[in-house]
């Protein structure tokens, strides 16, 4: 049964990926901007030629056009800063005071069997496919299982993900064997050859839980084999008090001191800069993870992403685990920066809407190390795309889609989700598997594990009668 796209046009998952085509959406989101008649063709799970319709029909005369009226194809939203194995507690955190990490997160990851990890790994990632990204990085779970149960979730659910190993050798005032701990790192690393969906990277969640030898070691094991890696810093006051105490520096200026600031480097947050510091990020070439929805949630501040942008720094946008829905972070990235940069000093724009639509596609995959390989609509490229509805009363009349799409597009507006050339979801639902059946499993689960788990919260949950 052909299930409907738009008002105007009937199409089914099977026909909209079928050979020997070109599919030809009323709008086209290219690096440039968003273009009108325009078209594209797909092979073998690649974008083979994108370009005017007219062309592409010259150069492609047998094959047929299939008209995709009312609709944008766009990049697959890519989140660069994600905690797959945190879904199960990601209503626990609303109104807490910063450093959930220790009350919730620690002693909720912590509580995780392999099979807990491959649920709320895949509950976040059929989340995060809801929310239109094609692509997530995940920042390493505390669980001691291994990773493999999130990259089987990943392959379920169909979306690409870079997937950290977590390597700190310090534990409160215990010191592991560093050894142990790259050697592990270095295995993590050749993992996955050639997986079309799963990316190796490594993760030291905050600089201070690892020696600065072990801090060094595990960013020149990422940066020799072109792959991230991974740190929080200069998220809390608290933390950035703390490491002024310990250590005599910044966090950031932690990892600079233990040469784990490069290229290579992606950093989450960053919200709590000096110009020292700042100056510092753009001489590095590491890039930054803005999480705006965090901030909101549980920071102390916002990072100045157009200000990092300006000066060359890599910003790309990240969900920090908050909620899986590509268009809301869009919405929150400009507000955000807006709110807290912007209006004190007149700036109207704040970067302007594309902008915020790259720092969610083509920025991000650079910052990933995977502009090759999605990110764009592009010859050579991943088919990672979104087909989204524009016949909705918010987007009429439009008078300028990128600003659109920031301020206006919502998530039930996504129509498809294509990861690799293959629709892994059709208004909102995955084509191949029953997500019904996941939710119903974690529905039973969840609350005995939050339960379960040694967390503490400073506002306490309401009783339920």
């Amino acid at each position: 049964m052909n299930c409907t796209v738009s008002n105007h046009v009937a199409v089914s998952p099977e026909q909209l990926m079928a050979a020997g085509q070109l599919l030809a959406p009323d709008w086209l989101l290219l690096p440039e901007g968003p273009r009108r008649d325009h078209a594209v063709l797909v092979v073998d799970g690649r974008f083979a030629d994108a370009g005017p319709l007219a062309l592409l029909q010259g150069r492609y005369p047998g094959h047929a056009v299939r008209r995709l009226e009312n609709q944008l194809m766009m990049p697959g939203f890519i989140d660069t800063h994600h905690h797959l194995s945190q879904s199960f507690g990601k209503g626990l955190v609303f109104g807490e005071p910063s450093e959930i990490f220790r009350r919730v997160w620690i002693p909720l990851e912590g509580s995780l069997d392999t099979d807990l990890l491959y649920l709320t790994s895949k509950l976040a990632a059929f989340e995060s496919l809801r929310g239109g990204f094609t692509t997530v990085c995940d920042a390493g779970t505390r669980s001691k299982e291994g990773v493999e149960a999130i990259a089987q979730a990943a392959h379920e659910v169909g979306i690409r993900c870079v997937l950290a190993k977590t390597c700190n050798d310090l534990e409160g005032e215990r010191v592991l064997d560093a050894r142990q701990v790259l050697s592990l790192a270095e295995h993590h690393l050749s993992a996955w050859e050639n997986d079309p969906l799963i990316t190796p990277s490594l993760a030291i969640p905050i600089p201070e839980i690892a020696t600065d030898s072990t801090l060094g070691a595990v960013y020149r094991l990422c940066h020799e084999a072109g792959r991230v890696f991974q740190s929080h810093v200069n998220e809390h006051l608290v933390a950035v008090e703390r490491s002024l105490e310990r250590y005599g520096v910044r966090p950031l200026e932690h990892l600079h001191r233990a040469g784990a600031l490069g290229p290579g480097a992606l950093l989450a947050h960053a919200t709590l800069l000096t110009p020292n510091e700042l100056c510092l990020l753009r001489d590095s070439g590491a890039a930054v993870s803005y999480n705006p929805v965090a901030s909101a949630w549980k920071g102390n501040a916002v990072a100045q992403a157009h200000l990092m942008h300006c000066l060359s720094i890599p910003v790309a946008l990240g969900t920090d685990g908050t909620r899986g829905d590509g268009f809301r972070l869009l919405d929150y990235a400009e507000a955000a920066q807006r709110f807290a940069h912007g209006l004190a000093v007149g700036d109207a724009v704040c970067g302007g809407g594309q902008l915020w639509l790259d720092m969610a596609t083509s920025h991000a995959a650079d910052a990933l190390g995977l502009g090759q390989s999605t990110g764009r609509i592009a010859p050579g490229r991943a088919a990672d795309f979104l087909l989204v509805d524009l016949a909705v009363p918010e987007l009429l009349p439009s008078w300028n889609l990128s600003w659109d799409l920031v301020r206006l597009a919502n998530r039930d507006q996504i129509q498809a989700v294509v990861v690799q050339g293959k629709v892994r979801l059709w208004q909102g639902w995955p084509t191949d598997w029953d997500a019904r059946a996941l939710m119903r499993q974690v529905d039973e689960l969840a609350r005995s594990v939050v339960h379960q788990a040694p967390i503490h919260k400073v506002h306490p949950l309401p009783t339920v009668a």
